[in-house]
């Protein structure tokens, strides 16, 4: 597993792609560059509501930065996944906050080509990450 690309890389990469089903195999290979997923905590615990399909998050502040693992049941979530940690990862609460979810989803070019369910899942988990890092910074 090799190591996943900045969010200005896959901006940039899916700007460049013009064959959709290209786009889709990148989103696919993100997904795979996730690091992986502890089975133990594959539990109700860790789901992440408001999403079509399964999805899982575990994480901790390391620093002050937020670290997380994601996992899904769905190849394209598990991308998109990808790309919620490349713009979330290793970042301060207050960076998170100051990021707007859908106004990243919106750079990708993916509005209109991904179902309102995806779209959906992708803001569900960001929302969540989000409040996370509010909850961060409250304490």
């Amino acid at each position: 597993m090799s190591e996943l690309p900045d969010f200005n890389t896959i901006r940039d990469t899916m700007t460049l792609v013009d064959d959709w089903e290209e786009k889709y195999a990148y989103i696919i290979a993100l997904g795979g560059k996730l690091p992986t997923y502890p089975e133990d905590k594959m539990d109700k615990a860790h789901e992440v509501p408001g999403c079509m399909s399964r999805v899982w998050m575990d994480y901790d502040w390391q620093g002050g930065t937020f670290n997380m693992r994601l996992q899904s049941d769905a190849v394209i979530v598990k991308g998109l996944l990808g790309i919620l940690t490349s713009i979330y990862g290793g970042k301060t609460a207050d960076q998170i906050l100051a990021t707007d979810p859908k106004a990243m989803f919106e750079a990708l070019g993916l509005g209109g080509k991904l179902t309102q369910n995806r779209r959906d899942g992708f803001v569900a988990v960001a929302n969540r990450i989000r409040t996370l890092a509010q909850v961060q910074t409250e304490s």
